[in-house]
């Protein structure tokens, strides 16, 4: 187990990076939402392609769902804080080690556990 020390640093990384998210979607909700609204502001109509807004705003929905996956993320850490089960690996209950953690915050498994889930999720994962 993490010492309070840790604990405590983990919680306040984590909380720091939530207020981030926070922070970064409110101000992709606000004013301008992307670069497609941005280039219409500053291109005339015949300038502007269609292909390259729609691409855009495409590219502006995937970074927002991205960021609310990754609050979630966040969030669901510091639950797991709150409830002693922080820190360990979901899949086989290892200990994360601290160094995972703080690269990685709202890590649910180890380094092993994740490349076995990564590996049966990921794009080859049907040629397996």
């Amino acid at each position: 187990m993490k010492n309070a020390l840790q604990k405590e640093s983990l919680r306040q990384l984590l909380i720091a990076q939530k207020t981030q998210l926070i922070d970064k979607i409110k101000q992709a909700q606000g004013g301008l939402g992307g670069r497609a609204e941005a280039a219409a502001t500053q291109l005339s109509a015949a300038e502007q392609s269609h292909a390259q807004n729609m691409t855009e705003r495409d590219t502006a929905f995937a970074i927002q769902e991205h960021d609310l996956a990754e609050l979630e993320a966040t969030e669901q850490a510091l639950v797991r804080i709150e409830q002693g089960s922080y820190g360990l690996c979901q899949d086989c209950g290892a200990e994360i080690p601290t160094t995972r953690l703080l690269a990685f915050p709202s890590a649910l498994r180890c380094i092993g556990c994740q490349t076995v889930a990564e590996a049966a999720t990921g794009p080859g994962a049907a040629l397996q």
